[in-house]
């Protein structure tokens, strides 16, 4: 099985380590993963600003760059709806039988982990009590858990693969699913709002007595955590692909 490693550019300049323990933990698991260097941002935040055309370049350029591997992981969920979403309709008609390949192969590391692999031991150990953000993205566009707004019976993959971790304790805010705030460009354009979600969500994972909050998006991690330290509040954040590979 060829991997194909997808680092969003907000990991690859701000959370490289993410992206490290992303390429370490597949590689560990047995997998052939190459990181193509040529790679740039999958258009996501021209899109949802409005200016999506902008964004086709971008997703003609992943296109040819992914297709050839069996699948496509990236340490993000938002990234990844995105791509498996909107580049679709974004490629129709701008090539030759276009089928867009890449995006239907195209997947968050813990759908990836979960779903395809269907892992169910890892060698990792994180002794500590972990807060669970499950990022609206990875709740309501790839299904990495149950939406609290629909009567279905309530799953959660972070969390079945966090069980794996040796010494973790796992636990969940109140209000699980709702909104931390960053929203791409709403933090920007309601800054005020923005900040309000991202301290009451802040404050709910505090409550837990949560060592680290945890999440499959860096981007709602870096929000929460931007607003922890304007607010003075003890609060560490790690990305969940981080303590999955804990010791490697």
């Amino acid at each position: 099985m060829k991997i194909g490693l997808f680092v969003p550019c907000y990991v690859d300049a701000l959370y490289p380590e993410v992206g490290v323990s992303t390429y370490k933990l597949l590689r560990s698991l047995g997998l052939d993963v190459d990181y193509p260097e040529k790679q740039t941002c999958c258009g996501q935040p021209m899109g949802n600003a409005g200016f999506e055309r902008m964004s086709v370049p971008l997703a003609e350029k992943y296109d040819d760059l992914f297709r050839s591997f069996d699948y496509v992981v990236a340490p993000s969920a938002s990234c990844a709806a995105y791509v498996r979403l909107f580049h679709p309709a974004q490629l129709k008609g701008k090539m030759p039988d276009h089928d867009c390949l890449a995006s239907r192969k195209t997947m968050d590391v813990v759908e990836f982990l979960h779903d395809v692999l269907k892992v169910e031991s890892l060698p990792a150990e994180f002794p500590f009590k972990v807060s669970v953000h499950n990022s609206c993205h990875g709740v309501r566009e790839l299904g990495l858990s149950s939406p609290s707004e629909r009567n279905v019976p309530k799953f959660n993959k972070i969390i079945d693969l966090l069980k794996l971790v040796k010494g973790i304790t796992v636990v969940e805010p109140e209000r699980p699913d709702e909104c931390c705030g960053f929203g791409g460009m709403f933090s920007v354009e309601e800054k005020a709002v923005s900040m309000r979600m991202g301290a009451d969500k802040v404050r709910r994972h505090l409550a837990t007595g949560a060592d680290y909050i945890t999440g499959p998006d860096s981007s709602c991690l870096m929000h929460m955590q931007g607003v922890a330290e304007k607010l003075g509040l003890p609060a560490k954040f790690i990305h969940v692909v981080q303590i999955l590979a804990a010791g490697l």
